[in-house]
């Protein structure tokens, strides 16, 4: 190990568990610990909702896609951009008046107030699937976390699990949403800064963007057609299908469905503290996510002229080109991005999914009247709990691709048509959301699990998104007519700004 990347890595971690001593003494209210009081500015939320959606994968599992097929790759990132921008457009402004008209702070409280379901179902099913999906996208982060420690420092993948998790539950077990916010916040700028400057550096000294294409032209000329797939077989890039394959090219653009899905980005929306802080947020979030793609398809580019026999672990390529390349104390903040990006993501799911016991479990099921202060430390203990089970599932290892595009399109699946049509439908019904998030999720979860069906290459969001919105359609119309009340609340969140919702609502 060297002392000096050691030194860098400890500084930055006290600076994340000093940011969570300090907004320990702010969070005094349950909704402080999940939506930091909606109080967000549109920096933060900006930052927040795009360092939590990007995780470990941006600098690990995307690098490592691009480098192993070349700019085929890169459809990932065209519709995660698309996405990105979508999502900001169209269901922020309106999931953050809504969830202020019904006064929800988790998503499975909106679905329960937005549909008066008095029966919890709606709530206790969503609350599940946020349960199941994030313990899988949770333990992806602690995945990518071992192999960071592994790869950096030499340390055993079990006690690097250990590290990563004590730091991660410390911060967010003091302060929470804000405290989440605003470390994801420091680490968007140091993960926007490591994908910009290790490429660029490496771009310098091959001679620009034509010394780039033409080292890559000798290894695998395919390499740069973004419309031919190109796979390591032999310890070679080798050319894998010549012509465009549309189902695979579909698969990789649908990752920008899954946006409208993704609990602890819809959380961000919820917790901006006006709508007037959206247009701003919407600018800062989508050129930050596009040029941190861009930053990491140009890392898995860069690569390829680097190593001589393509790597064993494609994911480990950011780690081993800032340890070849750059000094230990430069070295140490490169890679401190990387922690900072599974950090940024492990944060924002420890606490969604502590929401959903405290909220939506223990409060309307075990102790309705609980107060606020059990609430907290009820919250608090599911961070501890849950995490050791993702600590756990992370113990066999995996792909953290793999384990991102799973829980990915489980939430996408399951809870995107569902925001989306709640949100623009005012015919839509309880019973519709419903079928929606159970066909969406359980579509993915057979998927890949039924031979037929994942055989086809497609990725498992496209037919479970269809299928959810078909379902919901079908069952709404079926249903019979949403009430008055559900309806005026559906106009007010339409027509009416930010803070008069919440006033006018409580007239009626």
């Amino acid at each position: 190990m060297n002392t000096a990347t050691i030194i860098t890595f400890i500084v930055y971690l006290i600076g994340m568990l000093g940011i969570g001593l300090w907004t320990y003494r702010k969070t005094n209210t349950i909704s402080d610990y999940f939506l930091g009081g909606r109080s967000l500015n549109s920096w933060v939320a900006a930052m927040s909702a795009q360092a939590s959606d990007m995780s470990g994968w941006l600098l690990l599992g995307l690098p490592g896609a691009i480098y192993v097929s070349g700019l085929n790759g890169m459809w990932i990132a065209i519709g995660l951009a698309v996405g990105t921008y979508l999502n900001w457009q169209f269901v922020a402004k309106r999931l953050r008046k809504y969830t202020e008209v019904v006064n929800s702070i988790t998503i499975p409280d909106y679905f329960e107030n937005r549909f008066k379901d008095s029966t919890k179902t709606l709530r206790v099913i969503s609350a599940v699937t946020i349960i199941v999906f994030f313990l899988f996208y949770a333990s992806s982060g602690m995945v990518a976390g071992a192999v960071l420690f592994e790869q950096a420092f030499g340390i055993d993948y079990d006690l690097a699990l250990f590290i990563g998790a004590i730091v991660i539950v410390s911060y967010t077990f003091l302060g929470g949403f804000l405290a989440v916010s605003l470390t994801d916040f420091v680490q968007g700028i140091l993960m926007l800064c490591a994908l910009i400057f290790v490429p660029a550096l490496i771009l310098v000294s091959l001679g620009g963007l034509t010394g780039l294409w033409n080292s890559i032209g000798q290894v695998n000329v395919d390499l740069l057609d973004i419309m031919k797939s190109v796979g390591i077989e032999d310890s070679t890039w080798t050319t894998n299908v010549t012509s465009f394959s549309m189902v695979g090219t579909i698969s990789l653009l649908a990752w920008g469905l899954g946006y409208f899905g993704q609990p602890h980005i819809l959380t961000r929306f919820m917790s901006i503290r006006s709508v007037a802080e959206i247009p701003k947020a919407r600018l800062i979030a989508v050129i930050w996510v596009v040029l941190s793609l861009i930053g990491a398809g140009f890392v898995g580019l860069v690569a390829i002229t680097q190593f001589n026999v393509p790597l064993e672990n494609p994911e480990s390529v950011f780690i081993l080109l800032v340890q070849n390349l750059f000094n230990p104390w430069i070295a140490g903040i490169l890679l401190a991005a990387i922690l900072a990006a599974i950090m940024s993501t492990i944060d924002s799911q420890l606490l969604v999914s502590s929401s959903a016991v405290a909220e939506d479990f223990y409060k309307q099921i075990f102790r309705k009247n609980a107060s606020e202060k059990e609430l907290l430390w009820v919250s608090r203990g599911s961070v501890i709990f849950i995490s050791i089970l993702a600590v756990i599932l992370a113990k066999s290892g995996g792909n953290v691709l793999e384990l991102v595009s799973y829980a990915w399109a489980g939430f996408g699946a399951a809870f995107g048509p569902v925001i989306i049509l709640s949100l623009f439908w005012r015919r839509m019904t309880k019973n519709g959301a419903l079928a929606g998030i159970l066909s969406g999720a359980l579509t993915v979860i057979l998927w890949g699990n039924i031979n037929v069906l994942n055989n086809t290459g497609l990725y498992e969001l496209v037919p479970g998104f269809i299928l959810a919105s078909i379902a919901i359609i079908i069952v709404s119309l079926i249903d019979k007519d949403p009430s008055f009340e559900i309806k005026e609340e559906f106009n007010l969140a339409v027509s009416q700004p930010g803070k008069q919702q919440h006033e006018h609502n409580k007239s009626l």
